[in-house]
């Protein structure tokens, strides 16, 4: 089976990646201790306990987002530097700024009047989202984190998946990033088998064809790794020619790119480090490193 080119990557990272992955990148590849990660995370951290200034590169807003906080939590959690006080932090936050009923919104208004991706627009009336709120809750549950925001959300994300009936590939991404890691695994399970799985058997969700052009979504977005809830939904044929191709689209200069809009080139930079960092740790875990 083909395999990255490791070296190449941590020299990428090295000349191009920001603080933040390459400390990453020590944990996941070498023998790096969780403070510096940890203190790369908290440079993004505002007084009010959120994270924002470009924490996630498509908003370079000084204001506390949601994605924000989930970038951040993600980072800890992946890197095994989960730190308390900060989750601690992000929690209250996450509490003041709870939407109705339930979780959080997609964006907030502050994210107005700063360089910030197209896309980053506040949804009217500023309702839950199955992306934040779903993505938010799996790195609380797999950490086992318990607290009032958590289990409202957690209630409000099992009712929509039971209903989900279509959306936004990211909305299902979201929710099966949640149903990961929810607690009630029987009721997870069977989310997927009648809700998820006949949405993921369309063209309109997965692109089967790992060369199809433009910003599609193959099965390993939404089975990242072997265990994922939504794996058995795909050939393990289909499987492993996603991973040849995932390994060969390593780039010459040891990195990988994304397939949607590079709003700006700041942007553009630090996520080709995000998914250098982010695409060598899913070919680790697939066992293709």
């Amino acid at each position: 089976m083909p395999s990255p080119d490791l070296d190449a990557a941590a020299q990428f990272v090295a000349a191009n990646a920001r603080v933040l992955e390459r400390r990453l990148f020590d944990r996941r590849f070498g023998d790096g201790p969780a403070a510096p990660l940890r203190d790369a995370v908290a440079a993004y951290r505002n007084p009010d306990g959120g994270f924002a200034h470009g924490i996630e590169p498509d908003a370079r807003t000084p204001h506390s987002q949601p994605l924000g906080i989930e970038s951040a939590l993600r980072i800890l959690h992946e890197g095994d530097a989960w730190d308390d006080d900060m989750v601690s932090g992000a929690l209250g936050w996450l509490a003041e700024h709870e939407a109705d009923p339930a979780g959080v919104t997609f964006v907030l208004p502050s994210v107005e009047g700063w360089p910030h991706a197209p896309w980053w627009v506040p949804d009217e009336g500023l309702p839950p989202s199955l992306i934040t709120t779903g993505l938010i809750a799996a790195t609380l549950h797999a950490r086992g984190v318990d607290h009032p925001w958590l289990d409202r959300a957690t209630d409000w994300l099992f009712q929509r998946a039971e209903q989900l009936d279509g959306g936004h590939p990211y909305e299902v991404r979201g929710t099966l990033t949640f149903l990961q890691q929810a607690p009630d695994r029987v009721r997870a399970e069977q989310i997927v088998a009648e809700r998820i799985a006949s949405l993921l058997a369309t063209e309109e969700y997965v692109a089967l064809d790992p060369d199809a052009p433009g910003e599609v979504h193959g099965p390993l977005e939404y089975a990242p790794r072997p265990d994922s809830l939504a794996r058995p939904l795909f050939d393990d044929a289909v499987i492993e020619r996603h991973l040849d191709h995932l390994v060969a689209a390593q780039r010459d200069d040891g990195s990988w790119t994304f397939n949607w809009l590079a709003w700006s080139p700041a942007a553009e930079r630090e996520w080709n480090g995000v998914m250098t960092v982010e695409r060598l740790s899913q070919l680790k875990t697939n066992g293709r490193l």
